[in-house]
């Protein structure tokens, strides 16, 4: 085994229950497992999530939606289907009692004959563009054509109305107020169509944290009578982004949460090389004195960033407890590290590539991204804790 994950699933459920807790009584609180978990492993994390209480998932597309009901086969658990639909996904969403995010009347359409074929309704939730720019309905016209098709579906009915703030993680980003404003002309405008939702949401993980529109979706749930929900992804998996602004401060959520993955591999051989000696491509590296060095099967190919590389991003892993930095240019499949001076360290023992002293967090500053870039492009393989 070339490397490997190890998931807590204790880590995964207090952190879902904290999320619940911050979020407040009556709020659903959907766990988002989409791109397989932000590399956490879908069908690892769904049992684990569903077992917290968890009584909503959030997937990527169709195919996530049905590895998890083929891991929860008997379960009455609710997925949203968040990235959208492609018009022939209509009769897989039926098939597998999925919620479709939809947004256009071609959408209802598509949902309206699968569903009719099949002999039973589908719900769906309502997206609005309030200031993301990707999907959703624009309140006014666009929005009144794909309500005007919701209002004439017998098969399709609207469960829910929602946004995505583009800038949640900012402290006064006045484009938050904004998006505030434009979704609450979209409710009204819905609701003066006849929708009667019965949830609403926008926030994500740092607006919970952030929670400054926490209050204003809970009240405006309850004006509609309708019930709030959150769409919680990073914190789940134990991440939170850093709250930015002028008026910057400590998350509600941040504290509460801890990291669920560790991310090893096995030393696969020791050398000694002397000074003057160059290590990996381009010879980038050259020893100014005799080391020891490890070799670790991963490298890019793994997610193993190459930005880890020494003189880049000087990079480390973790091997007894201490750091051993990437010596040279990390390749495709394999990255050298240094252990000089540590005598103990053998052939066969565990580096740590993410966890405990070396953070997502940490190799998003080498690489020049977010942590959960550095989550979805992890491959390995999975061991449940």
């Amino acid at each position: 085994m070339k490397s490997w994950i190890e998931i807590s699933s204790a880590r995964l459920a207090e952190n879902f229950r904290a999320i619940q807790a911050v979020a407040g009584q009556g709020v659903e609180a959907l766990a988002v497992i989409k791109a397989n978990a932000y590399g956490h492993g879908t069908t690892i994390c769904a049992p684990v999530l569903a077992e917290a209480g968890a009584q909503w998932l959030g997937v990527s597309d169709v195919a996530e939606g049905e590895a998890v009901r083929t891991a929860l086969p008997h379960s009455g658990i609710r997925v949203l289907v968040m990235c959208g639909m492609e018009l022939a996904d209509a009769p897989a969403l039926v098939a597998h009692g999925l919620t479709p995010v939809v947004w256009t009347p071609e959408h209802i359409a598509a949902l309206e004959r699968a569903a009719r074929s099949a002999g039973h309704r589908i719900q769906v939730h309502l997206e609005v563009d309030t200031g993301m720019g990707r999907q959703g309905a624009a309140p006014g016209e666009d929005l009144a054509r794909t309500l005007e098709a919701l209002a004439d579906s017998r098969w399709v009915s609207c469960e829910g109305i929602m946004t995505h703030l583009c800038c949640s993680e900012s402290a006064e980003a006045k484009i938050t107020e904004e998006q505030r404003e434009r979704f609450a002309s979209a409710l009204d405008q819905a609701l003066a169509a006849g929708m009667r939702p019965e949830f609403v949401h926008l926030a994500n993980t740092s607006a919970v944290d952030e929670g400054s529109t926490m209050q204003w979706i809970r009240d405006t749930a309850k004006s509609l009578g309708a019930r709030a929900m959150v769409r919680i992804g990073f914190a789940i998996y134990g991440h939170c982004l850093e709250i930015e602004g002028e008026h910057a401060h400590a998350g509600a959520l941040a504290p509460k949460v801890s990291p669920v993955l560790v991310w090893k591999t096995r030393i696969i051989g020791l050398r000694g090389v002397a000074a003057g000696a160059t290590v990996g491509y381009g010879a980038t590296f050259v020893a100014t004195q005799p080391m020891r060095l490890a070799l670790l099967p991963v490298g890019y190919a793994d997610g193993y960033r190459r930005a880890a590389s020494s003189g880049v991003g000087n990079g480390w892993v973790m091997i007894a407890g201490r750091r051993a930095p990437v010596v040279g240019r990390v390749s495709m499949n394999l990255t050298v590290v240094d252990v000089s001076g540590h005598a103990d360290v053998q052939e066969g023992m565990e580096a740590v590539l993410l966890g405990e002293g070396v953070t997502a967090e940490d190799q998003a500053r080498w690489s020049g991204t977010i942590a959960y870039d550095i989550l979805c492009g992890i491959r390995a393989n999975f061991e449940l804790r």
